[in-house]
């Protein structure tokens, strides 16, 4: 059965992404309007050193961009807000722990995209929770 079974790649990892993303609640979904949410294997060494990680697999997710609290209708044009999954510490994460690797995905996610509204780590625990029982009744 292990013999065949493979880590999923950047596209896999990406397109399972955009799937959880499709399953969160609608009124979450709709504001993030423009956000883009990508993956790759590791984060880029400006951004360890910026997050001020020890290593590469101290990062599983990074919001960046200018969260929906601090934007203006008078703002002049920037670069849209990203979402970065980083495969190799999400896989590392999900071999040290008894979690599904799409609950993490999703967990890795949900508390992203918190940081594009400005949530609390709590805020960010509710919805989570509620995704969670709507995947569990089939959706809405």
């Amino acid at each position: 059965m292990w013999t065949d079974l493979k880590a999923p790649s950047l596209a896999d990892m990406e397109a399972t992404a955009h799937e959880l993303f499709a399953r969160l609640p609608a009124r979450f979904r709709v504001l993030c309007e423009g956000l883009i949410i990508r993956v790759e294997d590791f984060p880029t060494n400006e951004v360890l050193d910026e997050m001020e990680a020890t290593s590469e697999f101290d990062l599983l997710g990074l919001f960046q961009g200018l969260g929906l609290p601090h934007q203006s209708s008078s703002d002049i044009p920037r670069l849209p807000n990203m979402i970065w999954l980083y495969r190799r510490p999400i896989l590392d994460y999900w071999a040290e722990h008894e979690e599904a690797l799409g609950d993490i995905v999703r967990h890795v996610l949900v508390h992203e995209i918190g940081h594009h509204f400005g949530l609390s780590d709590d805020d960010m625990e509710a919805i989570e929770a509620q995704t969670e029982a709507e995947a569990n009744r089939g959706g809405e």
